[in-house]
């Protein structure tokens, strides 16, 4: 565990440089969301461009392990529904907070993933993952809006959501990646290598625009709302992912895979949509801040129990 520890250590340094450097006098604040624009738009696409096209996934079982982190999405979701009427009934969650409590609970922050199965898995491990944000985005995203709409009294259509999806510049990288992989030619080594460069820029000021986003001030709170998604995202769901992978078959470096995807944090893109359609952004941003610091420790244990578990 030491050694995943130490090997995740440099992202969350990262992370924790961008939220220092975000309160320091010597950028502007102006400059962040540009940072934050220019890495989804382009950086990022470029790095998932250059990971599916380079990545060998012939010993591993795509078809399986993406059912699984599907269904395992879909179960996270409903159980999460089933858990509205309770809280409902105990008055200890607000139907204007809830659809931050469900986004917060089934949103995963593939930029984190990505740059940790970057830092300590082989090349198809983090193509497992870039693969894994094209396969979700579409119904990820559908369910959280429908979710968002029902209880913020947002709108939102479902063409037009769907548009946006298939619009997504980071699933337009993936769709390009796989493209390149059937062509009879590679590509002209100065562009391989203008996107290794690339792809390594992703990492740095990614990372860094993440952690200027966060609020310091939210991690020190006793609300439900708030603690409630923490423990779905960072304890039930990777334990409900690697459950149903292991339930599909999948053994060996693929669980670990998944457990990755299952164990990082809630996505800071749902703050956006819970702004745009009405809901509770205040707490979702606590939720995101307090699960990002706290993964900091559950990844390395969610991945060490992941592979004890898979050893048998």
């Amino acid at each position: 565990m030491l050694d995943i520890f130490e090997s995740i250590l440099p992202i969350f340094l990262l992370i924790g440089s961008g939220a220092v450097m975000r309160r320091l006098p010597i950028i502007s604040d102006a400059a962040w969301p540009g940072m934050e624009q220019l890495s989804y738009w382009f950086l990022y696409p470029c790095l998932l461009f250059a990971t599916i096209y380079k990545a060998d996934f012939s010993s591993i079982e795509l078809d399986a392990m993406l059912a699984s982190l599907i269904v395992a999405m879909l179960a996270m979701a409903g159980l999460v529904l089933a858990l509205w009427p309770p809280l409902k009934r105990s008055g200890l969650v607000a139907a204007s907070e809830y659809s931050s409590v469900f986004q917060t609970s089934v949103r995963w922050n593939a930029f984190i993933a990505l740059p940790l199965a970057t830092k300590i898995f082989p090349p198809e491990g983090a193509a497992v993952v870039a693969l894994a944000m094209a396969a979700i985005i579409v119904p990820i995203n559908v369910v959280v809006i429908f979710v968002v709409t029902r209880f913020a009294n947002g709108r939102s259509g479902i063409l037009d959501t769907l548009k946006r999806v298939a619009l997504n510049p980071l699933v337009l990288a993936v769709l390009l990646g796989m493209a390149f992989r059937q062509m009879p030619f590679g590509l002209y080594q100065p562009l391989d290598d203008t996107l290794s460069l690339l792809g390594s820029a992703a990492l740095g000021l990614g990372l860094m625009a993440i952690g200027a986003g966060l609020r310091l001030s939210d991690l020190v709170t006793t609300r439900l709302a708030v603690w409630l998604p923490v423990v779905l995202k960072l304890v039930l769901f990777p334990v409900l992912l690697v459950g149903i992978a292991f339930a599909f078959g999948i053994r060996g470096d693929a669980l670990t895979y998944l457990a990755l995807c299952g164990a990082v944090p809630t996505a800071m893109n749902g703050y956006v949509l819970a702004r745009q359609l009405g809901g509770d952004a205040e707490l979702y941003a606590a939720v995101a801040t307090l699960q990002t610091a706290l993964s900091f420790f559950t990844v390395p244990l969610a991945l060490s129990l992941a592979a004890q578990f898979s050893s048998g």
